[in-house]
């Protein structure tokens, strides 16, 4: 790297990877192909950096260039420098946090991979999605996961993609901080879960099923989450060895509220699980 280039047209082939970052198809497709993500910030570029994730380059706009220009240089990768209005042009959002950086993406591990932990033991408390779509939610839970100790997240093969731009701005690039890995098969991925000893609870807002507790919980066990709204598929609740739920006040249904969205379930439920 010479130094930071300014750049004052969004169509200057370099600035390629950052194009269009709100277009969800298009990003999908774009960093599908060319094994890329985005990294939003100068506290989630660091600590994507940090996680092993090499840079492809980074943008930045005049205000934030003292923020980033050491982790370019470290980087040794192109940094470009565009005004906010050209850089808004470009994304399709008003960069707010001035500084965007392309990285490489990392083989994923398996799902074995993972339950063997990182070398300090196996995992023991997993969180499990199945089939959560909302970028949002994925970054936030990831988040919960983080704070509160559980080991690892496993996603079902439908489940939205942890390194997409939102997931990684809500989670403050929790996403980094914790393993996780893809199931392959939807259908039969559980078994997988229960045959390396884990015990599967699955969480509903059903009031009828036992309320989650540390009494639940095993050696090993995986937190069973589904999407907001539908909640877990029927097979998966039939696959689960206890439905578990959070108990809600009295009246609290006649008060319009029968259940919490899946954020705050999965804070409360996770704050058990690490427990």
């Amino acid at each position: 790297m010479t130094g930071p280039v300014p750049v004052g047209d969004p169509s200057d082939p370099r600035l390629a990877d950052y194009i269009r970052l709100t277009d969800v198809h298009l990003r999908r497709s774009l960093e599908a192909e060319h094994g890329l993500f985005m990294a939003e910030g100068e506290k989630v570029i660091r600590r994507a950096l940090q996680a092993g994730y090499p840079a492809r380059s980074m943008l930045v706009t005049p205000e934030r260039l003292a923020s980033v220009v050491s982790l370019a240089e470290v980087s040794g990768v192109p940094l470009y420098v565009v005004p906010m209005e050209v850089a808004e042009r470009l994304t399709g959002f008003r960069v707010h946090r001035g500084a965007l950086a392309a990285m490489n993406r990392t083989p994923l591990p398996s799902v074995c991979q993972v339950l063997a932990g990182d070398g300090t033991g196996p995992a023991r408390r997993l969180v499990v999605l199945e089939d959560l779509v909302d970028h949002g939610n994925v970054g936030a839970i990831f988040r919960c996961a983080a704070a509160l100790g559980v080991d690892a997240v496993i996603l079902s093969p439908r489940c939205a993609d942890p390194l997409y731009r939102r997931a990684i701005k809500v989670s403050m690039g929790a996403v980094f901080a914790i393993p996780y890995a893809r199931l392959t098969d939807w259908r039969g991925g559980l078994a997988e879960l229960r045959a390396a000893g884990f015990r599967l609870l699955a969480l509903t807002p059903d009031q009828s099923a036992v309320p989650i507790s540390p009494a639940a919980l095993s050696d090993r066990t995986g937190l069973l989450l589904g999407t907001e709204g539908d909640g877990l598929s029927a097979r998966w609740l039939s696959e689960a060895d206890e439905a578990v739920c959070i108990p809600m006040r009295p009246g609290a249904r006649a008060a319009g509220v029968d259940s919490l969205n899946v954020v705050a379930a999965a804070a409360i439920a996770c704050h058990v699980l690490a427990g």
